[in-house]
């Protein structure tokens, strides 16, 4: 047999498409070529798939060889299609027998010796297998990876020799399963914070709630201490949340590490990260840290050091929870459902209104003015975070552990999640005005807020769902002006920065 299809993935955003890989031998003077839109990657397979069948002692036919990767118009990267490719010849060739690639796919990149060496996108891929209902064969360092996915059937092998014994029924491979685990991640504990008790009841309403927190408050007074907590009071990752946050990881160059499945996500890029870095970019695209914070937190720290057009970029993200970006060839598009955390300080030196402050109205404008007024007015919650006083320091009792205000806030997103299906912080405009309605002594005191802090539309519906978080922490039914009072003085702190 002359030809021999092999059944493998690609790679686009955190999808898994299959890909055919037809190997055809035909008549000519010897000549190997890859067509279907392959990089410079998978072109160079060529030259690692001749050297790995020669060391395991296979014939490599001396035809012409022709590699078609379909469908064609899907552009191919990585080093993935190096396995499919090799057991494609063999198969071609009368080495292998053609049948027994049937219900299994493959993805391995092959090095000079034919041993099998780890790729990006395994947990995509094995997804992508399992719905197929086809066995997944890939290196031995994938394995914990994709092996997250529950229904999978994932094959691990360490060389190419290994997956021909498999193959020809001599030797099969065992199937790797997850290791199961019961503990819960650990996260920095509440317990180590002295003082700041309304910032961190401000950080307590945004994790009932899902809103985004911007911390103001003179250098050293704990604000990336409280941000790098808040991931410790969040709800648990449901199985979903966690494959899609996993997903995500796999498809950017770092990788996933399967030790930390059910982890949720902090990300703290510099001051100094670009756009691209803040949002993804790269041809292929690769997602960026918003997307690397999926149902996590994203913690700006210094936020007014950012470049204008980086803050700029993360307006459409914080509203609609996903990012499309578009290359000349390419196209992907990566969830980014963050909560995001920003600290900043109110003035250029830090310290406004202390005797060692010599800033002008003018360079507090400025430095003020470099966050925009749109972006700004996504931000859910505003609060200060002041100088810790002598007692705070030396005489403060031991904080409250993220434990029991974990508990609070589970019982809040319970709530939430009974009544409305999601978060406050995911609602519409019109799924707020019916769950997030207030009795009339509130609807009066929010009617004087409009008035004198000017709220526009959206802020004035970003009140009513913090509103509605700290009545659900309250455990109340119905919005009373104590807590659109307190949702409030969240937004009138905002309005003085």
């Amino acid at each position: 047999m002359s030809l021999a299809v092999v059944a493998s993935r690609a790679l686009a955003g955190i999808e898994a498409p299959p890909v055919r890989v037809e190997v055809h031998l035909g008549p000519g003077l010897p000549a190997f070529h890859i067509v279907g839109l392959p990089d410079a990657e998978v072109r160079e397979a060529k030259d690692r798939v001749r050297a790995a069948l020669h060391h395991a002692r296979f014939e490599f036919p001396a035809r012409r060889i022709t590699v078609n990767l379909a469908p064609a118009d899907l552009p191919k990267d990585s080093s993935r299609f190096d396995l499919p490719i090799a057991l494609g010849i063999l198969a071609a060739s009368g080495q292998l027998r053609a049948d027994a690639l049937g219900g299994h796919e493959f993805a391995g990149e092959l090095s000079l010796t034919g041993e099998l060496r780890p790729v990006r996108g395994a947990l995509p891929m094995a997804l992508g297998a399992s719905d197929a209902g086809c066995a997944f064969v890939l290196p031995e360092g994938n394995a914990p990876q994709a092996a997250l996915a529950a229904r999978a059937r994932v094959l691990p092998a360490s060389s190419l020799l290994e997956v021909c014994a498999h193959l020809s029924g001599a030797a099969p491979l065992a199937e790797h399963r997850a290791v199961a685990r019961c503990a819960q991640p650990l996260y920095a504990d509440f317990l180590d914070v002295k003082g700041q008790a309304q910032a961190k009841r401000a950080l307590e309403v945004a994790a009932a709630g899902a809103h985004s927190v911007l911390l103001s408050g003179p250098p050293g007074t704990g604000k990336s201490m409280l941000a790098a907590r808040l991931p410790g009071i969040l709800p648990p990752l449901t199985e979903t949340e966690a494959l899609e946050s996993a997903a995500v990881h796999c498809a950017s160059s770092l990788g996933f590490d399967a030790a930390r499945w059910g982890e949720r996500p902090f990300r703290a890029p510099h001051h100094s990260a670009s756009s691209a870095a803040l949002v993804g970019g790269s041809n292929p695209p690769r997602p960026g840290e918003i997307s690397l914070a999926h149902h996590g937190v994203l913690f700006l720290d210094e936020l007014p050091e950012f470049a204008r057009s980086v803050l700029e970029a993360l307006r459409e993200p914080l509203e609609s929870g996903s990012i499309s970006l578009a290359r000349a060839a390419r196209q992907a598009r990566f969830p980014a459902r963050f909560q995001l955390v920003a600290a900043m300080n109110p003035c250029p030196c830090g310290y406004l209104g202390a005797a060692r402050c010599r800033c002008t109205p003018e360079q507090v404008a400025r430095y003020r003015g470099r966050v925009s007024g749109p972006l700004m007015d996504r931000i859910d919650i505003r609060v200060e975070a002041p100088a810790p006083s002598e007692e705070d320091l030396l005489a403060a009792p031991p904080g409250e552990p993220s434990s029991a205000i974990r508990a609070r806030v589970l019982a809040a997103r319970e709530r939430q999640l009974a009544r409305q299906g999601a978060p406050n912080a995911r609602l519409d405009a019109r799924e707020t005005e019916r769950h997030c309605a207030p009795d009339a002594a509130g609807e009066r005191l929010l009617r004087q807020a409009i008035g004198r802090l000017g709220l526009s539309a959206r802020a004035y519906h970003r009140v009513l769902r913090v509103a509605r978080s700290i009545a659900d922490l309250a455990g109340a039914e119905r919005l009373e002006a104590a807590h659109l009072a307190e949702a409030v003085q969240y937004r009138r702190l905002g309005a003085m920065l």
